[in-house]
Order: structure tokens, then C-alpha cells, then sequence
């Protein structure tokens, strides 16, 4: 990990769990040429689910931002297990999709996913910028109340 993203994390109190194991068959994420694409990580803290719910019916949307920091912390966690935990490799993040568990009428998708945009951004600086969606579902996996995955152009 570069000494500037470990500066960042600490100086925000943020001490990065251990990678999650795929709760099915798939893998945590896959490194193809020069890109790192991490699967949906959920707001796992402790390495048990820290929001579930729906957005518009039992959690609110600082709650919810809350699960999206969360869910980037994972993803943090799951590119250092990646990069053989040199943070400083990721060049760009490129896009992330960003999942919320919500009732049929919540319209705010947007602002609960900021809570990850804006901690990969203060991490990560000018690498941390990204294009993202930010998409309502009916349900997700575990009663989560966000999931957020993640592409990344890596360096060597």
C-alpha cells in the first residue's frame, strides 16, 4: 500500500478488514490485462452484515450511506488482497455499480451510493474518481441493504 492511501486510511480511522470470502461459487475478483474487477461486496463489519433492509421502509438514507462506505471499505480490502497489498498499483478506479435494496418509491438511490463514492475519492484522490450507477432492487443477497462492485485499471 502506497504511504499516501495508508496516511488516508488512518487519518480517517479506517483499518481495513480482511478480505471476505465469496459466500457462493464465485471469486472475490479477477485480474484480466490490466484491469481488476472486484465482485459486489456487501456492508460486512465484523464479518457480519452491519445494514439490512430497504431504503424508503426501515433504513434511512444516512444509515444507508453508511452501508455504502461499508461495502467500499470491502472493496478496499478486496484489491489490497489482490495487489498483494500495494493500493498504490490501482491507476484509476473506472466504474462502480452500486446496488440498493429499496421500496418501489425510494428515488434517492444516488445519495445513498455517495457514501461509497466520496470514501474511494478521499482514499484514493484523484485515482478514486469514477463513472458509477446507482441502480433501486427489490432484494439483495442476506437481506443487505447495499452492495457495490467495482473495476479498476491496476499497474504493475
Amino acid at each position: 500500500m502506497s504511504n499516501q492511501i495508508a496516511a488516508r486510511l488512518k487519518e480517517m480511522g479506517i483499518s481495513l478488514p480482511e478480505a471476505a470470502a465469496p459466500a457462493a461459487n464465485y471469486v472475490p475478483y479477477v485480474i484480466s490485462g490490466g484491469l481488476l474487477y472486484i465482485s459486489g461486496q456487501l456492508p460486512l463489519e465484523g464479518g457480519k452484515i452491519a445494514v439490512t433492509g430497504h431504503l424508503g421502509k426501515n433504513v434511512d438514507v444516512p444509515t444507508g450511506q453508511r452501508a455504502a462506505e461499508l461495502c467500499a471499505i470491502n472493496i478496499l480490502a478486496q484489491a489490497n488482497a489482490a495487489l498483494g497489498g500495494d493500493l498504490g498499483r490501482i491507476k484509476r478506479v473506472i466504474k462502480l455499480n452500486g446496488f440498493v435494496a429499496a421500496t418501489p418509491d425510494f428515488v434517492e438511490e444516488h445519495l445513498v451510493i455517495n457514501g461509497a463514492s466520496n470514501l474511494i475519492a478521499a482514499v484514493l484522490g484523484e485515482a478514486g474518481k469514477h463513472a458509477r450507477a446507482a441502480v433501486g432492487m427489490a432484494a439483495l443477497p442476506m437481506n443487505a441493504a447495499v452492495e457495490i462492485d467495482a473495476i479498476m485499471e491496476i499497474g504493475q
